[in-house]
């Protein structure tokens, strides 16, 4: 994990518009919403209101008020695992997603419109780890950074970095700036100089039953009491909380399985 707070250290709203590549919105399709809607509103704080329904039943999440992320249904017909997904700002979603296709990507859903929310696609780069892709017209994404409860990072989990760096650059501008320690192949992407997100080379160490995937971080007051308070509400502890460069962290999944992390500033 690389800390993007230092870069930008407002905290608080965050109803401008993204520039393209950044991260805006993180999205979860599970089986049973009502369920994954308790799980998180007692782990967070969230309270929930229904969103566009383009893709089915949808609800966004609200941290006091204010929007942080989305929780839909997959079709209950359609056995798909259930995984966090983030979405990167777009000028022109079919644009972009014309790009994903050229670099060697796959376009699986749209691009659609979302109603007067916006224009979205989600696909998946050359790997497979799925992503979306947003054009924002009355909704923004993510209204509030910088406090517990919301997304603070995310990270690609990959065999290696080499060709999906290159895809990413090309398809949303981002910088790649690679990590210099020997034998660690670890890429932040950069957009004008400040850090937005990473890609992760774990080799043989990423798991067999998820493949390459994208993991958000979630920020919390305090990492050891959220693990508990996640394992009595019915979520996995995958690595315990441990203390990074960047804080305290841990890597868990919720009742369904969507695997995240939990991240504690440092003290």
């Amino acid at each position: 994990m690389t800390d993007a707070r230092g870069s930008d250290s407002r905290v608080g709203e965050t109803n401008a518009r993204r520039a393209p590549g950044t991260p805006c919105w993180v999205s979860l399709m599970v089986h049973g919403p009502a369920a994954t809607h308790d799980f998180y509103g007692a782990l967070f704080g969230w309270e929930f209101r229904p969103g566009p329904q383009q893709l089915g039943p949808y609800a966004r999440a609200l941290l006091d008020g204010r929007e942080v992320a989305g929780i839909g249904q997959l079709p209950p017909d359609r056995q798909l695992p259930t995984a966090w997904t983030p979405y990167f700002a777009s000028d022109d979603v079919n644009r972009t997603a014309e790009s994903v296709r050229l670099c060697g990507g796959t376009i699986g859903v749209g691009p659609l419109d979302a109603g007067e929310a916006g224009r979205l696609a989600i696909g998946s780069d050359p790997s497979g780890a799925v992503f979306g892709i947003w054009q924002a017209a009355a909704h923004l994404g993510t209204a509030v950074a910088g406090v517990p409860g919301t997304p603070v990072w995310n990270e690609l989990l990959t065999y290696e970095t080499r060709g999906v760096a290159k895809f990413y650059e090309t398809v949303f501008g981002f910088e790649p700036a690679p990590d210099a320690a020997p034998g660690r192949d670890h890429v932040t992407l950069l957009l004008d100089g400040r850090p937005v997100a990473a890609l992760h080379g774990v080799g043989d160490a990423l798991p067999r039953d998820r493949g390459p995937h994208w993991m958000t971080y979630f920020e919390v007051a305090d990492a050891d009491a959220s693990v508990e308070l996640l394992a009595g509400l019915g979520g996995h502890v995958l690595t315990p909380a441990r203390d990074t460069d960047h804080g305290r962290v841990a890597t868990v999944a919720d009742p369904e399985g969507a695997r995240f992390s939990l991240s504690q500033r440092p003290r």
